[in-house]
Order: structure tokens, then C-alpha cells, then sequence
């Protein structure tokens, strides 16, 4: 039985183990959709890169981003088995291609050849949050996300050590540019740092490092949290820290934003068109870097407001509703793009 918010949705379960039905769908193309469903469709759409068969309907694809194809080694199972072999392929012949961000979208076009007007950015809107009504003085620094190498957990544990060792200030830079001056230079002690997320295998050394000093006692973690315990995590923050090498779209970034939590974020990947000018960009390779952002957050209360304010502006732009328009419509794009196919081969 769907849930409520699928009214009208039916589910079809053939009970075919997973594993060997993608398999045979990634390796063979087989079989078609409308051979298990008993039935015709429109669309197709998968929610990984490599294409549901369907013996008539448009296949579209969703590519959240290529790090299979950059960093291979840090995959496993079917993803490094098919997503670096099949993918260039798979995106050419789909009807279209669903991505998060701008960023995305030129990585497909630039890596796997795909030409831009099969490429549709749908970026995710925000939680239907209300925006929190202050900032809690005893909050901690919050990151949130899967403990693995691209999301620069090391570099923020780096900064991290500065930050107590006090060797970070809290200076302003042209990448900082939000809200007035900062005059002053004070960190009047250091917040408890929480990291939360699923912890993989890469993680080991991390956690590790939480046991000794100087990061014992300061840096907790969390483990995974279930959505239920997403808005309570981030309420509870003085601000957020995203400083991944790279991301396709940051989700974390905007959940953060519109309950009006200040973030600090890397310079690369999708962050900047996420974050915009809501807060202090920073080179994930420069721990210093990391730390002096935090530091100017923690100690300029006007600059961590005006970070805020423009924050929950920014996150109102991301709608479910206008996602759902443009889905649909590359949806529509793609069964007129298979019609053109099916009538060159016919000819």
C-alpha cells in the first residue's frame, strides 16, 4: 500500500533479488520493464546513472554526481563493478539526464560526452521547515554527513585542532564578504564540534583521533541520524561546516540555511551556487582557512546573524514545486525525444 503522499501510485513487487536483477539489467538490458510490470509506460527513470530497460518508454537517468568515475577506489559492490564501465555509455542513450546543480551538470557534458540539452538541473527543495527563533549561545559546530574521504572530515578535524590550540583568528577576507567589518579577534573558548553521519570504513582514523587530545572531550560523534532527527540536530547548532572537496548538490548546506543556521562551506563542487552569499567560502585544503571561518562565525554575532538572514532568503528559493515542474517537464522533453528516435528508425 503506498503512503499518503503517493496517493495514486501503484507498486509493483516481482520479488526478484536485487542483486541479480541489476546485474542482468546493467550487463544484458534485460528485461524490459514492460515484461516485469505487465504493462506500458512513458518514462522510465532511474534513480542511479546506468538506465532501467524499457522496450518503448523514454529512460531517464539521475547522475547526483561522478565521483565513481574521479575516485573509483572509494566505491564498492555493483557501483565500482558497473557505474565506471557502463556510465558514459548509459548517459548517451538516455533520453535525458536529471542533475542537482549547474556544477553537475557541466561535469556530465564535460566527462561523459553528453550533449547540454539532454541535461536537466532539478535541484531538491527545502525541508518545509520554520525557521528556529534564536541561535543557541551553548550550541555546538555541527558537520553532517556520510564520514568518507570527499567530504574533507580530516582537513575539518585540522582546523579543528587550531581552533583549540588557539592558534585561529577571527579575521575577515574577501571571501568572507557578509554583513559589517569584524573589528575584533576574540574566540572566547571553543563549542563542542559534533560530527553526524554514517561512518565508513575510511572513518576508522577519524574517530580515532576523537580519543586522544586534543580533539577528547571536544569533538563528539553522533553516529547516523534518521530523518526524524534531522531538524532537532540542526537547531541545535551555532552553525554548520560543509568543507567537502566536492558535492553535487550539499544538502546539508540548504537544510542548515533555511532554519536559519549560519554555514560555513567549501569553494568547490556545487557548494557556492548552494550557499550563494550566505556565508564564508573556503579552500577545503587549507585547515587554516576552514578554522579562521568558523572563528568569525563564533565571535561576531552581527555577521553570524546577517549569515542567517540571508541564508533563509536564499533556502526560499529552493521549492518542491518548482523541482516537480521541471521533472515533468524533461519528462515531457524525453518521450518526444524517444518519439523522434523510434520514427528515424522506422523510416
Amino acid at each position: 500500500m503506498p503512503a499518503a503522499e503517493l496517493a495514486g501510485a501503484v507498486i509493483i513487487d516481482r520479488r526478484i533479488p536485487v542483486g541479480l536483477l541489476n546485474l542482468s539489467w546493467h550487463r544484458l538490458g534485460w528485461p524490459a520493464v514492460e515484461m516485469l510490470a505487465g504493462g506500458p509506460f512513458d518514462v522510465t527513470h532511474s534513480s542511479h546513472p546506468l538506465l532501467l530497460p524499457s522496450s518503448t518508454a523514454a529512460q531517464v537517468v539521475t547522475i547526483h554526481d561522478l565521483n565513481f568515475l574521479s575516485h573509483p577506489e572509494r566505491t564498492r559492490a555493483e557501483i565500482r563493478r558497473d557505474y565506471p564501465a557502463l556510465a558514459r555509455d548509459h548517459a548517451n542513450r538516455a533520453d535525458a539526464i536529471l542533475v542537482s546543480s549547474a556544477f553537475t551538470a557541466g561535469e556530465v557534458e564535460r566527462a561523459l560526452g553528453v550533449p547540454r540539452e539532454r541535461i536537466a538541473v532539478c535541484p531538491p527543495g527545502a525541508p518545509d521547515w520554520s525557521p528556529r527563533a534564536a541561535a543557541p549561545k551553548d550550541g555546538y559546530v555541527l558537520f553532517f554527513g556520510t564520514l568518507e574521504p570527499r567530504k574533507n572530515v580530516g582537513g575539518l578535524l585540522d582546523a579543528y585542532e587550531l581552533l583549540i590550540d588557539g592558534t585561529a583568528k577571527a579575521v575577515p577576507s574577501d571571501r568572507m564578504n557578509v554583513g559589517r567589518p569584524f573589528t575584533g579577534d576574540a574566540l572566547a573558548g571553543v563549542p563542542k564540534l559534533v560530527l553526524a553521519g554514517r561512518a565508513t570504513d575510511d572513518a576508522r582514523p577519524w574517530l580515532e583521533r576523537l580519543e586522544r587530545p586534543p580533539l577528547q572531550g571536544i569533538v563528539r560523534y553522533a553516529g547516523y541520524i534518521n530523518r526524524a532527527e534531522r531538524q532537532g540536530l540542526y537547531e541545535g547548532a551555532r552553525l554548520l561546516v560543509q568543507p567537502s572537496f566536492e558535492e553535487g548538490f550539499g544538502m546539508s548546506v540548504l537544510e542548515a540555511m533555511s532554519l536559519g543556521v549560519p554555514v560555513v562551506a567549501a569553494n568547490r563542487g556545487s557548494l557556492p551556487e548552494v550557499l550563494g552569499d550566505a556565508g564564508p567560502l573556503v579552500d577545503p585544503e587549507r585547515p587554516d582557512d576552514i578554522a579562521n571561518a568558523i572563528a568569525r562565525l563564533l565571535a561576531d554575532q552581527a555577521y553570524a546573524a546577517t549569515c542567517a538572514s540571508r541564508g533563509l532568503a536564499r533556502a526560499r528559493t529552493f521549492s518542491w514545486e518548482r523541482t516537480a515542474q521541471r521533472v515533468y517537464e524533461m519528462y515531457r522533453q524525453a518521450i518526444e525525444r524517444r518519439a523522434r528516435r523510434t520514427r528515424r528508425s522506422e523510416d
